[in-house]
């Protein structure tokens, strides 16, 4: 086996949009770059990039060239992420790079997923150009989504930093699919690319290795781990499962992700059943049916878990947040609006039931829930 010669030590900065000395590399014997920020663990010749696509070796260094380039940027309710437990009914300015380190044949963004970002990276923004866009547009959070951030994970990075100067949270939406060396950046100076997030979701895409390994060229149990590790951190932590009819959907796969998840992370986690529409390579699969989720949701509820939820369907009750002591209805959502909003916070903001004082995990706003409804607005960025 090839060992590695020495560790590759990035760059005070960009040296031009888009190329950005990376982190979780080294170089190898044989002149080769490698890079460690994900399972994969790609080694590449001068002028290869990775799986991924963004991250490759640039004379004899590892780079990002989606630093500080994106696929545009749109303010959304936080409930489209999906987050119900984080700063409820509060916009959120998303936005995605291109690439992804999984191959998923159902992926629904895969226009930019797959993209090779000649027509797709079409936004130029520095990082403090981001945040201050956030304030400018009174979101309460900036969320790293469309395509997963890990692949970006130093812009991602150095955008927290920027954002938490500026008072405005940071959001991952992931697959979680990263080495236990960028994970806990244990040899490294700066911050872990979890620890710069004050919320995540992550997609957790089935729960058989089998699954994984066919449909997103993925390992289950590297997920299964980071998850595990994220629960006992202070990141917030929300999952979310996209239902494929006749892939993912029977009812021993869904108890024992349940089963799993309560034994694991905790009751308290929230779990979100999301429906599957035809797209990428799987235009041959039908769109889940709403009774497939409800089904979903009793399972998980019947394994423990305490707050579950179903998305990209309309279902009130799979929208709306119950009091796990005594059934109350504390936030009530119709698709992405606010119907009504009982809970009670205080200035730390852990949230409760108003009925039997039962606690609701999460991060709420003691003055109570924001009001930007269930819009989409596309913004441009004053730096792009």
């Amino acid at each position: 086996m090839t060992s590695a010669s020495s560790s590759i030590e990035p760059g005070p900065g960009p040296d031009v949009p888009g190329t950005h000395p990376a982190r979780w590399g080294r170089v190898l014997d044989d002149g080769r770059v490698q890079c460690l920020l994900c399972p994969r663990e790609c080694r590449m010749r001068a002028g290869q990039r990775g799986f991924c696509f963004v991250r490759g070796n640039n004379g004899g260094r590892l780079v990002l060239d989606t630093w500080g380039r994106s696929s545009g940027f749109c303010l959304d309710p936080i409930e489209k992420k999906p987050l119900n437990h984080f700063l409820p009914g509060t916009s959120v300015l998303s936005f995605g790079t291109a690439g992804c380190n999984l191959g998923c044949r159902f992926c629904q963004n895969h226009e930019i997923s797959t993209s090779r970002h000649v027509d797709t990276l079409t936004d130029v923004a520095e990082p403090e150009d981001i945040a201050d866009a956030a304030v400018a547009s009174g979101a309460a959070s900036v969320a790293f989504t469309y395509n997963d951030p890990v692949i970006f994970a130093e812009y991602a990075i150095d955008i927290a930093a920027a954002c938490r100067d500026r008072g405005v949270r940071t959001v991952g939406v992931t697959a979680g699919y990263i080495s236990p060396t960028a994970r806990d950046a244990a040899d490294f100076a700066r911050e872990d690319f979890f620890g710069a997030m004050d919320a995540v979701n992550v997609d957790l895409k089935g729960f058989t290795p089998e699954f994984y390994r066919r449909l997103t060229g993925a390992d289950l149990h590297v997920v299964l781990d980071n998850l595990a590790w994220l629960a006992e951190t202070d990141t917030w932590l929300e999952i979310t499962t996209l239902l494929i009819p006749g892939h993912n959907d029977s009812d021993a796969e869904i108890r024992a992700m349940a089963d799993w998840i309560v034994a694991n992370l905790g009751p308290d986690v929230p779990h979100h059943f999301s429906a599957f529409h035809p797209d990428n390579r799987m235009r041959d699969v039908p769109p889940t049916p709403p009774s497939t989720l409800r089904r979903a949701r009793d399972i998980a509820l019947d394994a423990g878990e305490r707050f579950v939820y179903t998305g990209n369907v309309h279902d009130k009750d799979g929208d709306t947040t119950f009091c796990p002591g005594c059934d109350a209805p504390v936030i009530v959502r119709d698709w992405y609006r606010m119907v009504d909003y009982q809970l009670v916070a205080d200035e730390s903001g852990r949230g409760a039931c108003p009925q039997c004082g039962t606690a609701i995990p999460g991060l709420y706003d003691a003055d109570g829930p924001g009001d930007f409804g269930p819009r989409r607005i596309p913004i441009r960025i004053a730096g792009g």
